[in-house]
């Protein structure tokens, strides 16, 4: 592993009584592709406006590049290219006029403004699209501009918060494209999504935040291995109450009941004996079923069973 380029120690951030990120420590290596996962209100947000300086700390310590970010706040944010998650523009200007101004914020001027406008464009395939106005744009064009708008000061790190939101498939692929070739020029990236597909695909490794702590850090495939048994999941017609949540637990490994209360999902060795046994509950009998299927474990079966919770905001 290279030397780490972000380095967070014992970060927390508390509002009054709550406390939204809670002590959590971990390291991104220069040039690796990181992932962020966690569902709302985990302190993902939280812990992306400390990163990049737009949030003050309540305890805790971030370097990056080796410089602290207390301390040396410009030098640090200089090292930085933010993608929000809001569009972050002005829709009545066109693609050029939106990168003028936000390069000239960056203190950029003249011939190298104009480069890196271009060097942007090009990066995220908007090069066509130059003098068209913003209001005209798909989605998936205003994302990559966002994407365009983070590159200008030329930063060794950018952190994307849910890039891909609302975008179609074309557009979705157009993004990842623009980021693998990013990476691979040595660009680290800090990835936020709720798509778990997205992060198994593109991050070296992923760090789960849960309730402000984070609960597991490895790489995607390391965290399916752990989980290499199928996974039994049936949906029901109605809620499982805790009684019957408790007769599951001993049938097998029973991950957290999601927010509807209705999925069931069991890692099994002997999947047919596992469904055998929850079929033959007269609780599940009662209540009847809608679905059942079983599959190889993927990275949001380990999120299910670690937070309980769906990383998508239209979960099930």
């Amino acid at each position: 592993m290279t030397s780490p380029i972000i380095e967070v120690e014992n970060l927390k951030k508390s509002y009054g009584h709550f406390l939204a990120v809670s002590g959590i420590t971990f390291q991104i290596s220069s040039g690796e592709f990181f992932g962020l996962l966690g569902p709302n209100g985990a302190g993902k947000t939280t812990t992306i406006g400390m990163l990049t300086g737009l949030i003050s700390p309540t305890d805790g310590k971030i370097l990056i590049d080796g410089h602290n970010l207390g301390k040396q706040p410009d030098l640090c944010k200089a090292k930085i290219g933010l993608v929000p998650q809001d569009f972050a523009f002005y829709p009545m200007l066109n693609a050029k006029d939106n990168l003028t101004f936000f390069g000239r914020i960056y203190g950029l001027r003249g011939r190298h403004l104009n480069n890196r406008i271009n060097e942007a464009l090009e990066i995220v395939v908007l090069s066509n699209h130059i003098k068209q106005p913003v209001a005209t744009f798909s989605n998936g064009m205003k994302r990559r501009l966002n994407i365009a708008i983070g590159l200008l000061n030329s930063p060794r790190i950018i952190i994307l918060d849910e890039p891909t939101v609302g975008v179609d498939a074309q557009s979705r692929s157009a993004i990842f494209d623009s980021l693998k070739e990013l990476n691979k020029s040595g660009v680290t990236i800090m990835y936020t999504t709720h798509y778990m597909e997205e992060a198994q695909t593109l991050c070296e490794r992923v760090a789960i935040i849960d309730k402000g702590q984070i609960v597991r850090l490895a790489s995607p495939s390391e965290l399916i291995r752990k989980f290499s048994d199928p996974v039994v999941k049936i949906e029901l017609n109605n809620r499982v109450d805790p009684p019957l949540y408790e007769r599951l637990k001993t049938i097998g490994p029973l991950a957290p009941l999601d927010k509807t209360g209705r999925w069931i999902r069991v890692k099994s060795a002997n999947p047919a004996k596992t469904v055998s046994d929850i079929l033959g509950l007269p609780e599940i009998q009662k209540i009847g079923i809608q679905s059942l299927d079983v599959t190889k474990p993927n990275l949001e079966d380990v999120f299910l069973h670690l937070t309980g919770h769906s990383l998508r905001d239209n979960e099930r």
